[in-house]
């Protein structure tokens, strides 16, 4: 069944007006009619059962006849700090750490970072591509709420502007005894960072400042993985540990 969200303003007493893309892809993409079934989810947990009651030029007024409270979020919080790779990599990596359950995704630019962004114009640009692409997966894989990405930032400001969470924790190539799986059984977190590098992976100073500001060196393995890969790995990890999925 189709599935959208829409702030709570939209909510009006057993009616719930639906405008903007979304109005667009119901009304000349799906081709629903007065009496369809949708979901529509407040991205808060709550999802309504409704049926299109009628168009207006623009706007679609959908009637409620139940709702729900949406058990799909994971209890664990988890914010993705991201490295931005090169051409549509940040794409996948958005939409799947989506499915998997992350909270938050934070772009970051590194020593090493090759993309270029130039302007508060086209960090905005950006930003709207990827919170369209969150917005997708959301509604994909029916989640609860609305995952954000944030405004890109320098590794300094990513390790030091953000909340501490419970557990913070850094892959790196060259770190030997913290294993993934052993930190996590050891842990009772419930809000979660994971820095990952882009292509090329972080510079031993950038891994040290990490460090400093309460991230945890760890380890996926032998094999030097792919940003688009690590990134993914450590979240299916962290999930599957600590009771999420699987």
């Amino acid at each position: 069944m189709p599935r959208f969200f829409v702030n709570s303003e939209a909510i009006e007493n057993e009616n719930i007006i639906i405008s903007g893309e979304d109005f667009n892809h119901i009304k000349n993409v799906l081709r629903l009619r007065q009496g369809d079934s949708l979901v529509i989810s407040d991205g808060n947990c709550t999802d309504y059962d409704v049926v299109i009651d009628r168009y207006t030029s623009i706007n679609v007024v959908a009637r409620i006849i139940g709702k729900n409270r949406n058990n799909n979020e994971s209890e664990i919080d988890i914010t993705l700090f991201q490295g931005v790779p090169k051409s549509d990599k940040m794409d996948m990596i958005i939409q799947k750490s989506v499915e998997l359950g992350v909270k938050r995704i934070v772009p970051v630019l590194t020593e090493r970072t090759v993309v270029k962004i130039n302007n508060e114009r086209d960090s905005r640009n950006k930003v709207t591509r990827w919170q369209r692409i969150a917005h997708e997966a959301s509604k994909q894989c029916n989640r609860g709420i609305l995952p954000t990405v944030e405004n890109p930032v320098a590794l300094y400001e990513a390790v030091t502007k953000y909340k501490r969470a419970d557990l913070s924790l850094i892959p790196y190539e060259k770190e030997c005894g913290n294993r993934l799986k052993t930190i996590l059984n050891s842990s009772n977190a419930k809000t979660i960072s994971i820095m990952i590098g882009p292509e090329g992976g972080f510079s031993a100073s950038e891994v040290e400042l990490a460090s400093e500001n309460g991230f945890l060196p760890v380890t996926l393995g032998p094999r030097i993985l792919r940003t688009e890969t690590a990134g993914l790995l450590a979240l299916s990890i962290i999930m599957y540990e600590l009771g999420d999925i699987g």
